[in-house]
């Protein structure tokens, strides 16, 4: 099968701002690009999507428009100061003085669609590791530097870090419920004193419907991105994302074959990652880190077996048990950061020596492969499902316009 392409983490200057994030040809984008509006107002249209970690949601949010307008002595360059809710599982409605211009986002889901709607990168993730801007190397000209970027979750979630970001970002692009049940030193107060610094929370976790405190509804990416969009004022870039990704899944049906000519595959976190012993299995479910492989039909080598999806118990599988299953691919995860030649020379490598993992089909056939993000926006998915269906179909032509996505980013909607 057609090998993935290699990707490399970006590096650049110093924390990039408003003004000064994404560069085309060799130059940085205008202001008004950046602004996210044709009219350079910033204001846009409104639209939404909001995503995090494992869910999906209606997508329901006013639009929220708030005064008639805004005042007739504020700059053209400048966001309008006019007031507008936007609401959604679970935070509800959120109010909004001005559009958002300075921000912190859960991880790569949410920040891939700020960048995707003209926005700044987000001041702060939970992990900036697992926010992988490589992906934006097959853009022409797109361009995103983390280097300054901080990390929440180095060894715990602090509460003080957030209370000090409150005092400088306009919203906490995230799902506080996340925060809630995936930490045990974090209280409801905790949230309600980080948003009295005056800065929300606006998220839904979406990238994994494995969590028992998710009881709300759940976004599709889409669903989630429209959300945010509508945060960010930016209706008119949501609906060309949305347009060519409709377009990108019409394509798909040419790509993937009949249902009994598909391969079985099983995706995996590797433990450890360079040289794996052992494995945490994914049954592919509706959360947003599985789409490309529900687009692609991909037949799920774990769903007929007694093999349990590690969000449920945390278990994992050895290679005995992999080696009675033998799917015809594997997909690995966690290894993102590597090119694709520094995953054959690490893990597939080791598979390779490795006594039990030798005899695997899909060691033997050379189908052994990076299993994509945890996290995924719209950008990032177009990358990332074009990448899956070279790997597990062969395909090899490009399954989507890169200049298109370049244009919509910089604010060209023709």
């Amino acid at each position: 099968m057609a090998e993935d392409h290699a990707t490399r983490e970006q590096s650049g200057r110093n924390r990039p701002t408003r003004r000064d994030f994404v560069t085309y040809g060799g130059s940085v984008a205008i202001a008004g690009l950046l602004a996210g509006c044709s009219d350079g107002t910033g204001t846009g249209s409104t639209d939404g999507e909001a995503g995090t970690a494992g869910n999906e949601s209606d997508g329901d949010g006013s639009d929220g428009d708030g005064s008639d307008g805004a005042d007739e002595e504020e700059s053209d360059d400048e966001p309008a100061s006019e007031a507008y809710a936007v609401t959604m599982e679970p935070v509800g409605s959120v109010e909004f003085d001005a559009v958002p211009e300075t921000w912190v986002a859960n991880n790569g889901s949410w920040a891939d669609m700020g960048i995707a709607l003209g926005q700044a990168p987000p001041e702060a993730v939970y992990l900036a590791s697992r926010y992988h801007t490589q992906y934006y190397d097959e853009i022409p000209g797109l361009s995103v530097d983390k280097s300054g970027m901080a990390s929440l979750w180095e060894s715990e979630l602090d509460v003080e870090s957030f209370l000090e970001l409150g005092e400088e970002a306009d919203v906490f692009v995230m799902d506080p419920n996340f925060l809630l049940g995936r930490t045990s030193n974090w209280e409801r107060e905790d949230i309600d004193q980080i948003e009295s610094t005056g800065a929300p929370f606006f998220g839904n976790s979406i990238f994994s419907r494995g969590y028992e405190w998710h009881d709300y509804e759940y976004l599709t990416l889409y669903e989630a991105f429209e959300n945010l969009a509508e945060v960010f004022r930016e209706r008119e870039r949501y609906e060309a994302f949305d347009a060519l990704h409709d377009e990108f899944q019409s394509g798909l049906d040419e790509v993937v074959p009949p249902e009994d000519e598909r391969p079985s595959v099983a995706i995996m976190w590797p433990q450890p990652l360079d040289e794996p012993t052992a494995f945490s299995p994914y049954l592919i479910d509706e959360g947003t880190s599985f789409k490309q492989w529900r687009d692609l039909g991909v037949e799920d080598a774990f769903a007929t077996t007694e093999v349990r999806d590690f969000h449920s118990d945390r278990g994992q599988i050895d290679y005995e048990t992999l080696l009675e299953i033998d799917p015809d691919v594997l997909l690995l995860r966690g290894n993102e950061a590597k090119t694709a030649a520094e995953f054959r020379d690490t893990v597939v490598s080791f598979m390779e020596d490795h006594n039990v993992a030798s005899r695997l089909t899909a060691v033997e056939n050379g189908d052994v492969y990076r299993g994509g993000s945890l996290y995924q926006g719209p950008i990032t998915n177009l990358v990332l499902t074009e990448r899956a269906a070279r790997q597990v179909y062969g395909v090899e032509e490009e399954l989507f316009d890169r200049q298109r996505v370049a244009d919509i980013v910089s604010g060209d909607f023709e």
